[in-house]
């Protein structure tokens, strides 16, 4: 029995509609992603999603049936910027302080350019990470175990001070991705409409000051010093 294949003609058009849809579907989420952190989960409908994507419901559910699956897309995508931004940590043969600071830079970079998958991801975490906890903990854990790792070699060469290296990673999540997740109290706050690069570039380094204050091993005394 022979195998019926596609013609020559045939692929570069099944090509073009999988390009189109993966095109389509990223075009949803980045729309999607707005209405989640503006809405919350519970907010936010296909609908809405829909209209804002110039897009009729039906349309919209043939790509994403479900708003879970929608909603699911966004925080995937999330997810995996925010990781990757983790990964700068994987780079134990540098100098610490050059690496904290890379890490500090690109955390900041990302609540800079994509606040709102920010917001998204932090709401889902306040409330319990109920639709999103699962995927946090297979995915988030392990790097964050790896970078630890990368923390205790540093510790033992001598290279950094003793410190516990997870708390001070939940710190730095803190501080870079308040700029993104209370930008508008921030704003608020120095008396304009929105953050500045510059308050960007000020913020990441006070940051870096205090990372690096934190890590520095204390100077000794020369022994034979009088």
């Amino acid at each position: 029995m022979s195998t019926i294949k596609p013609t020559t003609e045939a692929a570069p058009k099944i090509k073009r509609r999988v390009l189109n849809r993966d095109k389509l579907e990223a075009d949803i989420a980045a729309v999607a992603v707005r209405v989640f952190a503006e809405c919350g989960y519970e907010g936010t409908s296909i609908a809405a999603v829909a209209e804002k994507a110039g897009l009729s419901k039906q349309n919209l559910m043939y790509y994403f049936p479900t708003k879970q699956a929608l909603y699911q897309r966004v925080l995937d995508e999330v997810l995996d910027e925010w990781l990757e931004r983790m990964e700068h940590l994987a780079a134990e043969d540098q100098e610490p302080a050059e690496v904290l600071r890379t890490y500090i830079q690109a955390k900041l970079k990302f609540s800079r350019e994509q606040p709102w998958a920010s917001r998204v991801y932090a709401m889902e975490v306040i409330s319990g990470a109920q639709l999103y906890g699962t995927q946090i903990q297979r995915r988030v854990i392990p790097l964050l175990r790896k970078d630890i790792e990368v923390f205790e070699k540093w510790i033992a060469a001598g290279k950094v001070a003793p410190i516990n290296a997870t708390h001070l990673l939940f710190a730095i999540w803190a501080m870079t991705q308040s700029y993104a997740d209370f930008s508008a109290q921030m704003a608020l706050v120095l008396n304009r409409k929105q953050l500045t690069k510059k308050d960007f570039d000020d913020g990441e380094q006070a940051i870096v000051n205090m990372v690096l204050a934190a890590i520095s091993v204390p100077q000794r005394a020369d022994a034979g010093a009088p």
